[in-house]
C-alpha cells in the first residue's frame, strides 16, 4: 500500500467538508480533501440546478426553531455562521447574495457551479489537496484511514481526521450511508437513518395514475395537524411529493411512525370561503354537467377536480353543504414514505451524544463528524445546507483546538 502522511484528512467533499477544509487551511494546516465521486459536492450542484437555496433570512425568524429537537451542539454552531453569515462569506467570493420574499437566500447567479468554482479555487490557493475517486473503507490496525482508489488500497496517516460523508439518501450522487456501519463496530454511536424532506405513497385510482402523473397541484392549501402550507405539490404515480409535502414531510412522518396512519387535509379552493362555496353550489345547474358546475362555482377543473371525486366528491355531489364542506377539507390518507435513498435528506447517522463540545468523537481523539452525517432533522427553504456549513465550520475549529492542544 501507498503510505500519504498529510496533517489533515477530510473525508468528503461536500459542503460540510468543503468548510471544514476551508477552517483548517485557514489556520495553516496542510489539508488532504477525500472525495468517493469523480467531482466534488455533486449534491450540493443538484440542489442548486434550479436555484441554490443556500440559506433563509426570514424576518424575524429564531433559526434554530426551524431544527426539530435540535441539539445544543447543532444550536450553538447555527448561533456562529447562521444566515448572515453565509452571506457574507459568499460576497467573500465574489458572489452576491439575493434575498425571495420568503427570506430564501439564493446567489444573484442562482445557479451552485458558479459559487463552487470560486470556492474550490479558494481552498486550492490554500494548498488544499483534493482527491477524487477515493472511496473510504474504514481503518487500518494502527488507525490509518483506508481508501479505494483507481490505483488500488492506500492507507493514510493523518493527525486529525474530519468526516462530512453525507446522510442515508442520493447514492448516486456519492451519499449512501455505508460509512455507519463501519462506525458502529468502531464504536461510534449512530442512529438509524429515517428520510426526510420526502414524498408519501397515496392508494390512487387507476385514472389517477394514468391521467394525472406529474400534474402539479395549484393554489392550494395544504394542512397536516397545526401545519399549513401554500405551496403547490405534485402527484405521481405513488402518490404525492415536491413543495407543500416536502415542507410538511417531517410531522408527517412522525405521525407515521407513532400512529401507522396520516390524514393530509387539502383546501382546493383557499381564496373562497365555505358559506361562499355553498351559496354557489346551491344555484340551479340545470343542463350543466357536475364538472362544468364545479368550474364556474369552485374554479375546479384538471387534477383538482380528479381528487374531489377520488375522495368522495362524487358521493356527496347533490349535498351542497358537504360538498363545500369537502372543498375545503379535502381528507388524502398517506401511506408510508418514499424510499429511503429519493428523500431529499435523511435524519438520522452519528449521535450528537458520541460528540464532545467541539465535534470530536468522545472516544476517537481526533477524530471529528459535520454535516448531513449527524443526527439532525431539517425542512427544505436553506435549513439543510446552513446547518451542513455550520457543523462543517464547527468541527474544523474543533480540529484546530485540539491540534494545537496536541503541541503545547
Amino acid at each position: 500500500m501507498t503510505e500519504l502522511a498529510p496533517n489533515v484528512a477530510i473525508i468528503g467533499a461536500g459542503p460540510a467538508g468543503l468548510m471544514a477544509a476551508e477552517i483548517l487551511s485557514d489556520a495553516g494546516y496542510a489539508v488532504s480533501l477525500y472525495e468517493a465521486m469523480p467531482s466534488p459536492a455533486r449534491k450540493f450542484l443538484m440542489a442548486g440546478k434550479s436555484g441554490l437555496n443556500i440559506t433563509n433570512r426570514r424576518e424575524g425568524e429564531n433559526l434554530s426553531s426551524r431544527y426539530p429537537g435540535v441539539a445544543p451542539l447543532l444550536k450553538n454552531a447555527l448561533s456562529e455562521f447562521g444566515p448572515a453569515s453565509i452571506a457574507e462569506w459568499m460576497q467573500g467570493l465574489g458572489v452576491e447574495a439575493t434575498i425571495g420574499p420568503t427570506g430564501r437566500v439564493f446567489p444573484v447567479q442562482m445557479k451552485a457551479s458558479p459559487l463552487l468554482r470560486a470556492w474550490l479555487a479558494r481552498l486550492q490557493s490554500q494548498g488544499v489537496q483534493l482527491y477524487t475517486r477515493h472511496r473510504w473503507t474504514g481503518w487500518s490496525d494502527n488507525a490509518d484511514l483506508i481508501f479505494d482508489t483507481p490505483e488500488g488500497p492506500i492507507s493514510v496517516q493523518s493527525d486529525a481526521q474530519i468526516f462530512a460523508l453525507g446522510g442515508g439518501s442520493w447514492k448516486r450522487l456519492g451519499s449512501d450511508g455505508n460509512w455507519s456501519s463501519v462506525f458502529a463496530e468502531r464504536g461510534v454511536q449512530t442512529e438509524p437513518f429515517r428520510p426526510s424532506n420526502c414524498g408519501f405513497t397515496v392508494d390512487w385510482s387507476d385514472r389517477m395514475k394514468t391521467e394525472f402523473v406529474g400534474t402539479p397541484v395549484k393554489n392550494v392549501a395544504v394542512r397536516f395537524g397545526d401545519h399549513t402550507s401554500r405551496e403547490e405539490f405534485v402527484v405521481t404515480d405513488r402518490g404525492v411529493e415536491s413543495g407543500a409535502i416536502f415542507t410538511l414531510s417531517l410531522a408527517i412522518r412522525d405521525r407515521l411512525e407513532t400512529d401507522g396512519e396520516a390524514l393530509l387535509e387539502i383546501d382546493l379552493a383557499p381564496d373562497l370561503a365555505e358559506e361562499t362555496l355553498v351559496s354557489r353550489l346551491t344555484q340551479e345547474r340545470g343542463k350543466q354537467s357536475l364538472s362544468n358546475h364545479l368550474r364556474k362555482a369552485a374554479n375546479l377543473k384538471g387534477v383538482k377536480r380528479a381528487l374531489l371525486f377520488e375522495f368522495g366528491g362524487l358521493e356527496v355531489s347533490n349535498d351542497p353543504e358537504r360538498l363545500a364542506r369537502l372543498i375545503k377539507c379535502l381528507p388524502i390518507p398517506l401511506g408510508k414514505p418514499f424510499p429511503l435513498d429519493e428523500a431529499i435528506s435523511t435524519a438520522g447517522g452519528v449521535s450528537f451524544d458520541a460528540l464532545d463540545g467541539h465535534f470530536m468523537v468522545k472516544q476517537q481523539p481526533g477524530m471529528f463528524c459535520a454535516g448531513e452525517m449527524l443526527d439532525w432533522d431539517a425542512p427544505t427553504g436553506g435549513y439543510l445546507l446552513t446547518a451542513c456549513m455550520a457543523t462543517g465550520r464547527a468541527a474544523g475549529l474543533g480540529a484546530v483546538r485540539w491540534l494545537k492542544s496536541q503541541v503545547s
